[in-house]
């Protein structure tokens, strides 16, 4: 399994949501290249990076940081937060980003999902935020039509090769991960998923290993020194 420690963006800073409420943040860092630097030395090869000014506005506030470190590290790259169209994907890609994350314009928009998914293929991934059983947009402040099952669904049948899903009620808040929602969707659906939310110890690690799941995310959990990034590298292995 692929372990992806996270770096959220804000104002040029690397931040952490508590359960995905603007309100509720702490900044980590005035230097989100050094951050990803250390993932580096410590033996990470992936990144998540998420804009979450770029989440709300539609735009991409700190593209200069996500370029700065696609540039500057050996780190898969992926960015999601705000990607709306096809010329941001575009942007983001020309800075070195490996993969894009679609989240609202993939519920919103699906015919620009599907030209994305054709021009770009794996480059491309969807974000599936879920907040009480339903998929969460515009940087988690709406809930749409959809429930969890149903899009991804609809994202298999598009072509999407790789979707991260976030627990929206576990984000940011040590409690541990959705092991269950995580069980049924690799039952159901053959498609690569990296699991985001509450990954808050080497346990939880464990657990989504042995789901043979694509990937984890990891956030807060480093930032409070809850996990030790080596261990959970090899624990991912």
């Amino acid at each position: 399994m692929k372990l992806f420690p996270a770096i959220d963006l804000y104002e040029k800073k690397a931040v952490r949501l508590y359960k995905g409420d603007y309100a509720n943040m702490t900044v980590y860092s005035t230097d989100p290249l050094s951050v990803a630097k250390d993932f580096e030395a410590q033996g990470a090869k992936y990144i998540h990076l998420v804009d979450l000014e770029g989440a709300k506005l539609g735009t991409t506030p700190n593209i200069d940081i996500v370029e700065s470190i696609a540039k500057n590290t050996s780190l898969f790259t992926e960015i999601g937060g705000g990607i709306r169209d096809m010329n941001t994907v575009e942007k983001y890609l020309l800075c070195g980003v490996n993969r894009v994350i679609l989240g609202t314009a993939a519920v919103e928009n699906h015919e620009f999902l599907k030209a994305a998914v054709k021009k770009y293929k794996e480059k491309i991934a969807v974000g599936v935020d879920i907040k009480d059983g339903y998929v969460a947009i515009k940087g988690w402040t709406e809930k749409s039509q959809y429930s969890a099952y149903d899009f991804c669904r609809k994202m298999v049948g598009t072509g999407v090769k790789t979707i991260i899903c976030t627990d929206i009620s576990k984000d940011g808040a040590m409690q541990g991960t959705n092991r269950q929602l995580y069980k049924e969707l690799s039952e159901k659906f053959s498609i690569d998923i990296t699991a985001s939310g509450g990954v808050s110890s080497l346990e939880d690690v464990k657990a989504l290993r042995d789901l043979n799941l694509y990937g984890a995310i990891i956030g807060k959990a480093y930032y409070v020194g809850a996990i030790n990034l080596k261990e959970a590298l090899e624990v991912a292995k």
